[in-house]
């Protein structure tokens, strides 16, 4: 059975401001990857993201953008237990709702952990990391403060 994950959070800014500080590099770099993310978010693209928490960037496939809706990733798992013809690539989806009062509810899933000791470790961290992203995200865009500053480095 795969391990399976999804948190949400309602950010109080409408859905396009919320969506654009997640597609946009130079945005996402000021709360949530804290050593940079090169590449804007959009169908077919690779990007990469790196973490002072998790050095070294990474590429992040950009599987399929739906503006203001959807944004689905790919990459590889950070799972510690399968490397080389072991390896497998974790699925993740954001979804961009509406709330009609100037509200937005985002919803971060993954799928696709192998049911392992490591496996399941791999997606604990995962599920840690998006609920910290969208903390992140809620305090940026509602606030305009960094709340990962400092945090890892």
């Amino acid at each position: 059975m795969d391990q399976t994950f999804s948190v949400f959070a309602r950010i109080s800014k409408p859905v396009s401001e919320v969506f654009e500080a997640v597609a946009d590099p130079d945005t996402l770099s000021h709360y949530f990857t804290t050593g940079g993310a090169k590449g804007r978010l959009e169908t077919g693209a690779t990007v990469t993201w790196d973490f002072h928490d998790f050095p070294g960037a990474f590429p992040v496939e950009v599987v399929r953008v739906d503006p203001d809706k959807h944004i689905h990733l790919r990459w590889d798992a950070n799972d510690q237990g399968a490397k080389g013809d072991a390896a497998y690539r974790i699925d993740v989806t954001m979804d961009f709702e509406d709330l009609g009062d100037g509200r937005t509810l985002v919803t971060i899933s993954e799928a696709g952990w192998r049911d392992t000791p490591s496996g399941v470790k791999g997606s604990y961290g995962n599920c840690m990391g998006w609920s910290q992203m969208l903390c992140a995200l809620k305090m940026w865009v509602e606030h305009g403060i960094n709340l990962r500053e400092g945090m890892y480095k």
